[in-house]
């Protein structure tokens, strides 16, 4: 029976989610020809390479994908059983910032499970647009950032997914877009926000004349006039509201990378735990919405 090695599995992840296996190799503390031969051990151990050369990158593999999923799960059982035996002994403080999107129940999930296995540990939460957890997390006044990925450059930023975007409405803005005999009204956060730009874009491109209804600073804001009936909106399944439903026959949205950023590379019990509770969170919330 072939065992897999979590440290090649480990370094594997690590390089998929930095996007460079030379950052992998600086993160892990380790060279970069140490982390290439965990690679083509890895390539050993399954029988079968799991990279493949795309342009001037690589891309993973049927069969690295299939195993990024299983190593993916081994770390997070390996994480999961070191920090519970070491939880007793974790103390101190961590500062946690998330979106907007991720401020009610995911938040409180992820408060719940940590407070209960580690409560020598003080929380302090954030919950705010993107553009300010970017400023917070680069400043190091949060320790661990859970935000859309943007054009800013965050060298610690892990990527997590790709969550689709999704035209949002209640039941009463829910008009199929061939019965509408004026502009599609909008509501939107305020610029800047990578949703709203996502939104008008595709609007432009298939040529649909719209107008901003409402606009507001939260997205608390936003949820309250999209239930209300004043328009529609663009966000992710992730984080919405139950009462919301998708809209269809309007143009193609693309999809919005999720992140995590840490003020440091340094390593970081207390950090490390509640990163990986926010994985684990991530990996059960629903990626689409109920019609």
């Amino acid at each position: 029976m072939i065992n897999l090695d979590l440290d090649v599995l480990r370094s594997f992840v690590t390089g998929l989610d930095m996007g460079s296996f030379a950052r992998a190799a600086e993160r892990l503390g380790r060279s970069t020809s140490a982390v290439s031969a965990q690679l083509k051990k890895l390539e050993d151990q399954v029988g079968t390479p799991v990279l493949q050369k795309s342009g001037r990158g690589l891309a993973l593999t049927p069969t690295g994908e299939l195993v990024l999923g299983y190593a993916r799960r081994l770390l997070e059982l390996n994480d999961t059983a070191i920090h519970a035996v070491q939880g007793m002994h974790l103390s101190g403080q961590i500062k946690v910032g998330v979106a907007e999107d991720f401020g009610e129940s995911f938040l409180t999930s992820v408060l719940t499970r940590f407070s209960a296995a580690h409560p020598g540990v003080v929380v302090e939460a954030s919950v705010t647009r993107n553009a300010a957890l970017e400023k917070r997390i680069l400043s190091g006044e949060l320790d661990v950032v859970l935000s859309w990925r943007s054009d800013t450059l965050l060298p610690t930023r892990q990527n997590l997914l790709d969550a689709p975007l999704c035209w949002i409405g209640s039941q009463t803005s829910a008009k199929p877009p061939h019965t509408l005999t004026a502009p599609l009204p909008l509501v939107l956060l305020e610029a800047p926000c990578l949703m709203r730009s996502h939104a008008l874009d595709a609007l432009d491109h298939a040529g649909i004349p719209w107008r901003i209804a409402f606009t507001s600073a939260s997205l608390s804001g936003v949820w309250a006039a999209v239930k209300a009936g004043l328009g529609i909106t663009v966000r992710s399944p992730l984080g919405c509201p139950n009462e919301m439903h998708p809209i269809h026959g309007l143009p193609a949205l693309p999809t919005l990378g999720l992140s995590i950023t840490t003020s440091t590379e340094r390593e970081d019990p207390v950090r490390d735990v509640m990163t990986t509770i926010m994985r684990e969170q991530l990996q059960q919330a629903p990626l689409a919405l109920k019609a």
